[in-house]
């Protein structure tokens, strides 16, 4: 989702959006409204950020969303659980789900370590697949065996084209960014020691991704971040609740809770330079919008797209 990768004509977003045809009058807000919740399951591709915790048994909405992204029948399917303390374990769960959803092709990629993403084989199943889901678990240990691999290079780059649907859940949602919370602390004030910092997988580089958002309290987590890289976008999902993005600037929300943005662009003080790691943070005009299934949000003109929930 680079820059070139995204339309910037107004006009033409809306024609997609909204069904209209150039020099139309009809209204965007109000055709909009009538899409609703009832809008047929998507097959173009996206990126998906999963909040963690999504729904394996029983609806299986986020999941079955990414299955009909990544061609449905004819998905080729590549399982990526690197993140997880038990690979193989994970790796078969996912690996069952979507044999019963009817993948054509699925292949767990157990990498364990930074070589195998040189290994032919892997890369040629990259090249060739139509998803790519990677698992949660520890995003520390996921960058440190992808990062700056010609595997991952492959991924990254094919996801942000538009060739392939691109899945993470938990750790593999905290990766999204260039800059990625590597774990910290929930529940108190913003302060500078509540968040660690580093860099993640850049898929959606201008991201800055916390997970499991209000099942584990990280709001003043993800506010502490955002203060001191005020030129991200902050992005808080909570459980069986998913961020889609499909390329064309809007992310939209699908699951059963939230997904916070927290926008920093008229943020007009902070003290985080000038006090200690453990003091209260002052942070002012933060812009905070809460989605919820079917809402959408204009990442390149900050602003929030309600559905009609009647």
């Amino acid at each position: 989702m680079n820059k070139s990768s995204v339309p910037t004509s107004v006009t033409k977003l809306l024609e997609r959006l909204f069904h209209l045809t150039p020099g139309s009058n009809d209204t965007p807000q109000l055709k909009f409204q009538s899409l609703g919740e009832e809008m047929p399951q998507s097959t173009k591709t996206a990126i998906m950020v999963i909040g963690g915790a999504e729904d394996k048994v029983h609806g299986r909405e986020i999941l079955y969303s990414f299955f009909n992204r990544s061609g449905s029948m004819d998905a080729r399917i590549a399982i990526i659980p690197s993140a997880s303390r038990e690979p193989a374990v994970i790796g078969k769960r996912y690996h069952e789900i979507f044999t019963e959803m009817g993948a054509k092709g699925i292949e767990v990629l157990d990498i364990r370590d930074r070589d195998q993403c040189e290994d032919p084989v892997l890369q040629s199943y990259a090249e060739n697949c139509t998803g790519v889901f990677m698992t949660g678990g520890d995003q520390l240990r996921l960058c440190g065996l992808l990062a700056d691999t010609p595997l991952m290079n492959t991924v990254r780059q094919r996801a942000q084209r538009g060739e392939i649907t691109l899945a993470g859940t938990s750790a593999g949602a905290a990766v999204m960014g260039h800059y990625m919370i590597a774990g910290g602390g929930s529940g108190e004030s913003p302060n500078r020691s509540l968040v660690d910092i580093t860099t993640g997988l850049g898929i959606i580089p201008e991201l800055l991704v916390d997970q499991h958002f209000h099942n584990r309290n990280r709001m003043a987590r993800l506010m502490s971040a955002i203060s001191s890289h005020p030129d991200r976008l902050g992005i808080g999902i909570d459980e069986d609740t998913c961020s889609v993005f499909e390329g064309d600037g809007l992310l939209q929300v699908i699951g059963k809770g939230t997904v916070t943005v927290i926008d920093p662009r008229e943020m007009t003080h902070t003290n985080q330079l000038g006090v200690g790691a453990t003091d209260p943070l002052s942070i002012c005009s933060l812009r905070v919008h809460v989605l919820v299934h079917g809402d959408r949000y204009d990442l390149r003109k900050r602003m929030s797209i309600p559905a009609h929930h009647g």
